[in-house]
């Protein structure tokens, strides 16, 4: 009996967590590397909340907003959305086009896009082949995979122009939106 109540002594019980959430810490997966400033950015071809496929060959000729974020519904991803709805026409009379992606399947982004009546796509990566593409694939404990809140301003030859990490939802689309602003005042850079 004294060897079973040594077992389940709380040191025990800590020291057999922390190895657990050790071993998930080694069981998490690296991030691929996110496309440089500069670089093409990854085409794609995604379902958007009204079952459209969606590239970003199709946006040729557009500046791009393509925003990464975790969850369908969850607080922070609604500000993020919301904030960039109520942006909309600012946008567009910049010509960006926004696109929002998470691992959500289609069904999810249509309740999300209609509940929030959201004026752009969101598009549906449930196999994250998108997200592993853009270094946003994390994880929580290895466990359960997700997109990170990152955003990538893509220019309308398609190259990355800006990408912003880990990115605070509240003010985003207003720090977005001057970005663009600024990129499409600036002259253009020298080749060779």
């Amino acid at each position: 009996m004294r060897t079973v109540r040594a077992l389940s002594s709380p040191l025990v019980l800590a020291l057999s967590a922390a190895l657990s959430v050790a071993v998930a810490l080694l069981a998490w997966p690296a991030l691929a590397a996110s496309p440089k400033v500069g670089a093409m950015a990854p085409d794609f071809r995604l379902q958007d909340q009204n079952g459209d496929w969606v590239t970003l060959q199709s946006q040729r000729g557009k500046w791009v907003v393509l925003y990464f974020y975790p969850k369908d519904g969850t607080p922070g991803c609604t500000s993020q959305a919301c904030g960039l709805r109520d942006n909309i026409f600012a946008f567009r009379r910049e010509s960006a086009v926004i696109l929002g992606v998470s691992v959500d399947d289609a069904a999810s982004k249509k309740a999300f896009a209609k509940e929030h009546s959201l004026p752009f796509p969101v598009l549906a990566d449930p196999t994250k082949a998108v997200s592993k593409s853009y270094g946003v694939l994390t994880s929580l404990l290895g466990m359960v995979e997700y997109s990170r809140r990152d955003t990538f301003i893509i220019d309308p030859q398609g190259r990355v122009a800006r990408h912003f990490e880990k990115v605070d939802a509240d003010g985003h689309a207003e720090l977005v939106l001057a970005e663009i602003k600024r990129l499409k005042a600036a002259p253009p850079a020298k080749v060779g």
